[in-house]
């Protein structure tokens, strides 16, 4: 359980979980769950793609060029031959970091869900603080450090010795093989090597994803007088109130819906308004509205009506004057005969209502 020093030096149990106000406010300081392991990965394996796209043509142009530098005696030729073998290699390298720093980059940006922020880099005077330094080499975040190195190179010497089953054997041969069977090997070895790293890497990346992102949540749990202290200063948050607002009006609509079925008329527009309007013999003094809308909210108001076979009808003045009644109250008296009209239109439609 986490733990914070009170104000009277006693500790504080966070034993809630964190609300969207802090984990918002943590997001724009950049204080993100970010795993280095699953960036590593990617740059891995963006660094394997380009060796497995751009491989094939210059190792043959490496072979074909050693062959003809052991043939070669006059050093000039030689200077002239290796200046060549850089001039076609150096595409791969480029390719290699252009696409492990591609790799890196679109990883980090999906973990953080594209922030961008140089907070992180600010001058703290708390990261200089040697009783936090000291906490950071001998603390649980050291031994969890130690852990996922420890995690690595078994993870790595495990896949290491899986690729090699085979490939060791043949290795006091190849003095005798000729330059294109060597070659040939030694893109097999480099390819079973990758492939090997490729599956130790996305292990410790899947293991890493999910401790970061559980230590991010524990990190961000917060106390019952910090829930009370938020919700004290969030009265005034404008992102507070648009969220409760557009909560409110969510569920106003669902109720509103519900009622539809249950409606006696649909008065509308016809197509910019929609009224909702209940009435039932015998128990209701007047009638009452009991959904509205106008564009879209009427639009579906007039689906779930006919979905429903509820009675639709146009007036748009009475629908105008009716939107303006709140949902759930009678209508006012002004407009009773024109509604009475439409009642008793339906009923003359409708006995059973």
């Amino acid at each position: 359980m986490a733990e914070k020093e009170g104000p009277g030096g006693d500790s504080e149990e966070k034993e809630l979980d964190p609300s969207e106000a802090k984990l918002r406010k943590a997001r724009e300081s950049g204080e993100v769950p970010l795993a280095r392991e699953a960036v590593q990965l990617a740059s891995l394996c963006g660094g394997a793609f380009a060796l497995s796209w751009f491989g094939p043509a210059l190792g043959h142009h490496m072979v074909e060029q050693g062959r003809s530098l052991f043939a070669l005696s006059h050093e000039a030729r030689w200077q002239l031959e290796l200046s060549e073998m850089a001039v076609r290699a150096a595409p791969l390298a480029l390719g290699v970091a252009g696409l492990a720093a591609t790799g890196a980059v679109v990883v980090t940006l999906a973990q953080t869900r594209l922030l961008v922020s140089a907070k992180p880099l600010a001058p703290n005077p708390m990261k200089l603080s040697p009783l936090r330094g000291l906490k950071r080499m001998f603390g649980p975040q050291a031994l969890v450090e130690f852990g996922r190195a420890m995690l690595k190179v078994v993870a790595c010497g495990l896949a290491m010795w899986w690729v090699s089953d085979g490939i060791t054997e043949r290795l006091p041969q190849t003095l005798a093989l000729p330059l294109e069977e060597l070659g040939g090997l030694a893109a097999e070895l480099i390819e079973r090597l990758l492939r090997g790293a490729l599956l130790a890497f996305t292990v410790v990346a899947l293991v890493d994803l999910g401790w970061v992102r559980l230590r991010h949540m524990q990190k961000m749990r917060m106390s019952r007088q910090e829930m009370k202290d938020e919700m004290k200063e969030s009265e005034g948050d404008p992102h507070i109130r648009g969220r409760r607002r557009q909560i409110a009006l969510r569920r106003s609509r669902s109720r509103a819906m519900a009622e539809v079925p249950k409606a006696t008329v649909i008065v509308t527009n016809p197509t910019h308004y929609a009224v909702a309007l209940s009435y039932r013999r015998g128990i209701d003094a007047a009638p009452r509205v009991v959904a509205r809308g106008v564009d879209s909210m009427a639009a579906r108001i007039r689906r779930e009506a006919e979905k429903h076979g509820v009675p639709v009808l146009p007036n748009p003045p009475l629908a105008r004057a009716l939107y303006r009644v709140e949902e759930g109250a009678q209508i006012p008296a002004e407009h009773f005969e024109a509604v009475a009209e439409l009642i008793a239109l339906v009923w003359k439609l409708r006995p059973t209502l």
